[in-house]
């Protein structure tokens, strides 16, 4: 795997022809926009000519500390002006960022630590210990409460520019593995613009747009939401990591900051229409809204077309692995009948296709894994062999069309249910296209032929739904080997740091309702 990557000076070079990387979008922004601002965050603001000094000023620290090309920084930071001028220069120096959760147990940062084994920890006063005790020697960068944190005696002259390679590594971000323990997904610098030149294109932004940073750093959504805005000349408004799933605060964000662009998870989106008012309040400054990361479904869907009819919308699709690789515009009103919005086809320069159990590619109509080729694919996981050739992502979807793609199910989600196979994501559609349901998740309980479907559920404020009711639903979808055996009502779906459900926190619960 190449680890190779070069500093940066945004505001003139040593004049060699270099390849683009990650960081010259930061630069694009400073061109186009010097004066505007770049991020704000509750309380605080920082401008283009800002935040460049400022990312110059920690470059320049992180250098003094023995950072060098081709080295990882672990950036523990709350989701902060400091932590958005940290990545910009680490990427500076040459090296990749390692975005650690905030909000993460210590024990699951300190795994991430010890695991990309950086050269150096950018943190907060009072992490020194458990930074110490996951990688014994290396140096501490720590930074204060407030944007500029990072000390105002460093110098802000621009580091000189060196050789750069676009294939270089630009960032690891963690995601949960098979075997209980996070790996690292290595992206390099053209992965990353590769998607960010498209959405810069697809979404057409300009400088007087406002997006939203709902995603923490260390999730993929962020990556549009920081540079498609650095892109643009936009400004980014970073939405506090304690209201990510309080419906009513997100809708306030979006009127207070005049959000243009919105990006989250659907259910966020599920959650600002019920119990938020979003549909209510119907915020006039916005233009564009993207959601990702899960299946949106079609209920919930159709409420938010109706209620914002002149508003983009578009579901993009992608593992952290490849970013985005496929997009879908909901230029319509969804068919009630579908089971979810489509994935769509691909982008970013990416070929995506679907693969049969025999190994054949999936026609119109069939059902088979999804692969992708192309641009976005990442390098591989961090400490194992580069990645070569199309990544298969484990999920599975139905070929609508000679483009189209429409997501079933995870491979590793599908269990059997008296010898039938059953894609938890389909029995979730079907219990979720009921009125009353707000979100819901289905889980098997037990083992062997006593396997049952229980579907935990979140009903709407003020309405609720009997077991009865939701086999009825079901039975409506689905062949009678699908159709859910129990109910466990639940005022929200457990979630994991990043917005998805948490599948083995919710088996727990409801394996422990049914005993």
């Amino acid at each position: 795997m190449d680890r190779d990557a070069i500093g940066f000076d945004c505001e003139g070079g040593s004049g060699m022809m270099a390849a683009r990387l990650l960081h010259d979008v930061l630069g694009e922004g400073l061109r186009r926009n010097p004066e505007g601002t770049a991020v704000r965050e509750a309380g605080a603001e920082i401008t283009y000519r800002e935040l460049n000094h400022l990312a110059n000023r920690l470059a320049r620290a992180l250098v003094e500390r023995g950072v060098r090309p081709g080295d990882r920084v672990a950036i523990w930071l709350p989701k902060s002006i400091n932590a958005v001028a940290a990545m910009q220069a680490v990427l500076r120096v040459g090296a990749a960022y390692v975005p650690v959760d905030p909000l993460s147990p210590a024990p699951r940062a300190r795994q991430v630590i010890a695991d990309s084994v950086p050269s150096v920890c950018v943190t907060e006063p009072g992490r020194e210990v458990a930074v110490a005790s996951a990688a014994p020697g290396v140096r501490l960068l720590l930074v204060g409460e407030h944007a500029g944190g990072f000390g105002e005696s460093t110098p802000a002259a621009p580091l000189p520019r060196p050789p750069l390679t676009d294939a270089s590594l630009a960032y690891i971000l963690y995601t949960s593995g098979s075997t209980g323990r996070p790996k690292g997904v290595c992206i390099s610098h053209s992965n990353a613009l590769a998607f960010i030149d498209w959405a810069r294109d697809e979404l057409q932004p300009h400088a007087r747009d406002r997006f939203s940073s709902h995603a923490p750093f260390h999730f993929d959504l962020s990556v549009l939401d920081l540079y498609v805005a650095f892109a643009s000349g936009a400004s980014v408004s970073l939405i506090p990591e304690g209201l990510a799933f309080v419906g009513p605060r997100l809708v306030e964000f979006v009127v207070h900051e005049q959000i243009t662009i919105w990006y989250s998870v659907p259910s966020a989106l599920t959650m600002m229409m019920d119990p938020g008012g979003l549909l209510e309040v119907c915020p006039a400054s916005l233009r564009t809204i993207v959601f990702a990361g899960e299946s949106f479904p079609v209920v919930p869907l159709r409420r938010l077309r109706a209620g914002f009819p002149g508003v983009r919308m578009l579901n993009m699709y992608g593992p952290t692995e490849t970013n985005v690789c496929t997009f879908y515009e909901v230029d319509a009103m969804p068919d009630e009948r579908a089971a979810a919005v489509p994935i769509g086809r691909a982008c970013s320069g990416d070929r995506v296709w679907a693969v049969k159990d025999d190994g054949t590619e999936a026609a119109m109509g069939d059902r088979g894994e999804l692969l992708v080729d192309g641009p976005t694919v990442m390098l591989g996981y961090w400490g194992r062999p580069q990645h070569r050739g199309p990544y298969r992502t484990g999920d599975i979807v139905e070929r609508l069309d000679e483009s189209n793609y429409a997501y079933v199910g995870r491979r590793d989600g599908m269990v059997k249910i008296r010898g039938h196979r059953v894609e938890l994501g389909e029995v979730e559609a079907a219990v979720s296209a009921h009125p009353s349901v707000r979100e819901a998740a289905a889980v098997p309980v037990g083992a062997g032929i006593e396997t049952r479907l229980v579907a935990a559920v979140s009903f709407r404020e003020g309405a609720s739904a009997s077991l009865l009711d939701l086999k009825k639903a079901c039975a409506q979808r689905l062949p009678r080997y699908m159709i859910v055996h129990g109910v466990r009502e639940l005022p929200a779906l457990p979630r994991t740091p990043n917005g998805k459900v948490d599948r083995r926190a919710l088996k727990a619960i409801c394996e422990e309702a049914s005993r």
